[in-house]
């Protein structure tokens, strides 16, 4: 039992159960949530590690190649998204909400 919540397996818990999935579906269907485009979170881990394009460029490769991905002018390669998942915990799942935002691996 954490809290004031009731024992599991009583009505009340079940009751607390339905409650919490029907809060649940109705916050998806009114208030989706939507992740953040891939500069919008490198810029927000940026800004919260109070890092500059040139820290950026020592992890990814060059200065240009940071300029262009902030400015949306070179996609995200799939190297440069393991690189800024690993050292700037952005989540994977921002890398791929659709198949333009990363370039496939090259062979």
């Amino acid at each position: 039992m954490i809290g004031n919540d009731p024992p599991v397996g009583t009505p009340e818990a079940d009751r607390l159960e339905l409650l919490a999935l029907l809060v649940k579906a109705y916050e998806d269907a009114h208030y989706p949530l939507e992740f953040p485009t891939v500069i919008e979170a490198v810029r927000f881990r940026m800004e919260q590690e109070g890092l500059k394009q040139q820290d950026l460029a020592i992890i990814i490769g060059s200065k240009g190649r940071v300029s262009d991905m902030l400015n949306n002018k070179r996609a995200v390669s799939f190297s440069m998204a393991k690189v800024l998942h690993k050292r700037l915990g952005i989540p994977a799942e921002i890398f791929f909400q659709d198949e333009t935002t990363v370039m496939r691996k090259a062979a």
